[in-house]
């Protein structure tokens, strides 16, 4: 069954920067925006919230903060995701918000590329906590779903061998490939021999953040082909 579709609310006062942000979720897929709000007495109407996974919520509204809004909705029993965008940079604004279940905190003023990465990193999270059959998981599970919220995936130990500075590297040239890539071709496009390069794509694929097929179209063994798992 292929992904749903992520429902998001966009919560920004600014006409200007809600159509940005409107325009930056539309160009991630996986994602739908549901709506736009200019007001936490909007956020919290009901009727918004028939269809919704997701709020990138702006902390500064014309009625309320946003932490307001996340008190709110968390006493009427929400459980929806929420992602913060803010000027604050403020680390006890960053603990409070986390505290009323803030998921990610994205400080303004931000680039599209980095939003973009925001929004695969959540994407990543719903799938890995959705993986387990029956809702049952391991302390491995929660602490996998918990990491790819993470802008390098520090919450998982890697196995010995490999390094995070290689992995990265291997991670930004198979998620510029627009075609599923040979050990080969990523070994040769970042400098690595074949045997590590696969080492690295073989983690990859285990972990699900890169898709494994095999091709059947050359003469002798087929080979593994990797594509980086798009949302």
């Amino acid at each position: 069954m292929p992904d749903q579709p992520i429902h998001t609310l966009v919560v920004e006062d600014d006409p200007v920067l809600a159509a940005r942000l409107r325009g930056y979720v539309d160009s991630v897929p996986g994602f739908v925006v549901s709506g736009v709000a200019r007001s936490g007495e909007q956020v919290l109407s009901p009727a918004l919230h028939g269809r919704l996974d997701l709020i990138l919520l702006d902390f500064f509204l014309p009625d309320m903060s946003g932490l307001d809004v996340c008190r709110a909705l968390r006493a009427r029993g929400s459980t929806l995701d929420i992602i913060a965008v803010s000027l604050v940079r403020d680390l006890a604004m960053v603990q409070t918000a986390m505290s009323y279940g803030v998921i990610q905190y994205v400080v303004k003023p931000f680039t599209a590329t980095a939003f973009r990465h925001c929004l695969e990193r959540y994407s990543a999270f719903r799938r890995q906590i959705t993986a387990s059959p029956g809702g049952l998981v391991r302390q491995h599970d929660v602490d996998l779903a918990l990491s790819r919220l993470r802008p390098d995936g520090s919450g998982v130990t890697l196995p010995k061998g490999l390094s995070a500075a290689t992995l990265d590297t291997v991670v930004g040239y198979l998620r510029g490939a627009v075609r599923p890539l040979s050990a080969d071709e990523v070994a040769g496009g970042v400098g690595l021999s074949r045997v590590t390069a696969r080492r690295y794509l073989e983690w990859l694929a285990g972990q699900r953040l890169a898709i494994r097929t095999m091709s059947y179209g050359h003469i002798g063994r087929p080979r593994h082909l990797y594509l980086w798992r798009r949302p």
